[in-house]
């Protein structure tokens, strides 16, 4: 069974892609099956990444696809995989059709109450149209320090949505790493920034034991379905 993230957000520039990329890459580095459907028809930020990807002979090989809409992704899923779907930013009815989709729906944001505040608006929204609200979660992104990130937490912590550990730091390093077709989890490392890595792994973590569970349901119903037989 596939297992599938939506990211999504009210504003563009928060990490929607950078995130969509370093979790296909972390997923495929782990040997797993992992596709990113690119949902910008506009702009297609990572197919042209995966591209120079491929022109700068990087691995593992990523499979990303552009899709004009989100029924059209979904069609093309394959079994036992990880369907990353990258949103266009700002809501429509697209947003709705991957937060209905979706088995998690992963929100970047950035420090700035200017971001965190329709952030938090768009979950309210999907909340009302009746998706569940384990399914959402923030992540911190673009962080400027650790008073940032501590104020941004505080300021999410008066609601009841679920904020990653960790957080991606607005780094120079990381932009020229997806210019080379990697993602900033392959980018080249530094000390201070195990933030990105407390992040990244959260967000595995909660992907792998989906798949893990819709693996064991599927067989679970398969096994149902021969003893009936």
């Amino acid at each position: 069974m596939t297992v599938v993230v939506g990211l999504v957000s009210q504003k563009g520039g928060v990490g929607k892609s950078t995130l969509a990329r370093a979790l296909g890459a972390v997923v495929a580095h782990a040997g797993l099956k992992v596709r990113i459907a690119d949902l910008d028809p506009q702009q297609h930020t990572v197919v042209e990444w995966e591209r120079m990807r491929g022109e700068n002979g990087l691995a593992p090989a990523l499979d990303v696809r552009g899709f004009a809409t989100v029924a059209q992704a979904l069609a093309g899923m394959a079994e036992d995989e990880l369907l990353i779907l990258d949103a266009p930013a700002r809501v429509s009815r697209r947003t709705m059709d991957i937060a209905k989709a979706a088995d998690l729906i992963i929100q970047p944001t950035s420090g700035s109450i200017d971001d965190l505040r329709p952030a938090i608006v768009l979950f309210h929204e999907l909340v009302e149209a009746s998706i569940p609200r384990e399914r959402l979660i923030l992540a911190l992104s673009r962080i400027l320090g650790t008073a940032e990130e501590d104020a941004a937490r505080a300021y999410i912590g008066k609601t009841d949505y679920e904020v990653l550990a960790g957080a991606i730091p607005e780094r120079a390093a990381y932009r020229e790493a997806h210019n080379r077709g990697q993602a900033v989890t392959e980018a080249k490392r530094r000390a201070h920034d195990n933030q990105i890595e407390q992040l990244i792994q959260a967000l595995f973590d909660k992907v792998h034991t989906l798949m893990l569970a819709k693996t064991k349901e599927s067989k679970e119903t398969l096994r149902a379905k021969e003893t009936k037989g």
